[in-house]
């Protein structure tokens, strides 16, 4: 199913500066299909059933499970051959 992880948001706010609307709010990594709830005012037309409970779904290109930062692991991504075009272009220079 989904990996979940609940994060609380510290009542330590100024006040009368701060939405009084905080829900738990869903987000999940496209990329990975990773899901984690935590409090948020974000607007989203969609749901997303979690243990028995629907809220509200958000969601994510990248997140910290899915980020190169955060994993360790180098992604590149060559859109319409952009890096074969530059190596192409510049290997005249090579000695």
């Amino acid at each position: 199913m989904f990996a979940v992880r609940v994060y609380q948001i510290r009542s330590i706010m100024k006040k009368g500066i701060h939405p009084e609307n905080y829900r738990l709010v869903a987000f999940k990594d496209m990329s990975n299909e990773d899901v984690f709830l935590t409090k948020s005012t974000a607007d989203t037309k969609e749901t997303l059933e979690v243990d028995g409970v629907e809220y509200p779904l958000v969601k994510l290109e990248i997140s910290r499970s899915s980020h190169p930062y955060y994993t360790g692991k180098h992604k590149l991504v060559d859109t319409a051959g952009r890096i074969d075009k530059f190596k192409n272009k510049y290997s005249k220079f090579k000695k």
